[in-house]
């Protein structure tokens, strides 16, 4: 059987027998720690109590790169699911990606929160093991087709945020992923708030209808193209709808639907792109090409093409470095 991420993990399907096909996706230099690359802070956890879900909050921690500069509007990436995206033993390891690419200027410098499902206090914090679906509030939050969560990350946390930060309010300089439901999660979002959000990292995501997200591509279709930019991810042996009766469902074909979201985003002209893979519905692709999908989806920060531009042209050192030199 297949372990799946989140709700997939009632409608799990039987596979051939045969490799486990994530094990050809393996992490790369740009998602491990190295040598002399400046290390962001992990801060948290903090609690966000939610008026949008009464009786819940959110556990969330806040990544802050060594080249953080408060005078400087920094840009922001939120992480659904955030203790599966900081893991230091996961498989996607944010932190060091971040670390990483901001020091090479890959990405802008940005401050990055993980955040997990809201929960009731006598509900458990969502961990490796248990995502949360079967004990807290992520079902809801994460598949529902309506404002709810998108008021909890523009509402709620972002002036939690900004109380502490310098966070840009440029809605270019903000984006928001996930993985399974937390994918389809973070595209609500920005679908619902694109005036706050307008970059989505999409890995393995349930667009299906779990409670509806099948719909999302004729929804696409029908509305005005909104400036999203997304890249989604999936694979080839994802869950496919296979009950284990042997029968069929294609609303619940995480890959089927996947490729119905890419093609009704292209349809419209939206600024997207999409890698198919052979894996399951496991972050394992995700994680291996991740920092190449941050790279894409940041591509657009501010560049100087003059020769002499020795700043352009270095490695961003930490804030407190930069201002000594100065």
């Amino acid at each position: 059987m297949i372990l799946a991420l989140g709700p997939a993990g009632a409608f799990a399907q039987r596979q051939d027998q045969g490799p486990n096909p994530d094990i050809h996706y393996r992490l790369g230099p740009d998602s491990l720690p190295q040598e002399g690359v400046p290390k962001g802070e992990i801060r948290g956890p903090f609690t966000l109590p939610s008026e949008v879900f009464p009786g819940t909050s959110h556990t969330y921690w806040v990544y802050v790169p060594a080249q953080y500069d408060p005078s400087k509007p920094a840009s922001l990436m939120v992480f659904n699911d955030g203790h599966a995206f900081m893991n230091p033993e996961g498989d996607v390891r944010v932190p060091n990606v971040l670390d990483n690419l901001i020091y090479r200027r890959e990405i802008p410098v940005m401050i990055a929160v993980f955040i997990n499902p809201g929960r009731r206090p006598d509900q458990p914090e969502p961990h490796a093991k248990d995502w949360g679906d079967r004990n807290t509030n992520r079902p809801v939050e994460y598949n529902s087709l309506d404002d709810r969560y998108p008021r909890v990350i523009v509402d709620e946390l972002l002036p939690a945020l900004k109380k502490d930060y310098n966070i840009s309010d440029d809605p270019e300089q903000r984006g928001i992923g996930g993985a399974s439901s937390g994918a389809i999660a973070a595209f609500t979002v920005a679908w619902e708030r694109p005036n706050h959000f307008r970059k989505v990292l999409s890995l393995i995501g349930s667009y299906t209808n779990l409670r509806g997200g099948h719909v999302y591509p004729d929804v696409i279709r029908k509305s005005p193209k909104k400036p999203i930019r997304i890249f989604l991810q999936d694979g080839r042996n994802d869950n496919r709808g296979t009950r284990r009766d042997g029968t069929y469902d294609e609303q619940r074909d995480w890959f089927l639907q996947n490729v119905r979201m890419k093609d009704a985003l292209q349809e419209k002209g939206y600024d997207m792109a999409y890698v198919w893979g052979i894996g399951r519905h496991s972050q394992k692709h995700g994680g291996a090409i991740l920092p190449e999908m941050m790279r894409w989806l940041w591509r657009d920060q501010p560049v100087s093409v003059d020769p002499n531009d020795q700043t352009e042209r270095s490695f961003r050192e930490p804030a407190q470095k930069q201002a000594a030199a100065n």
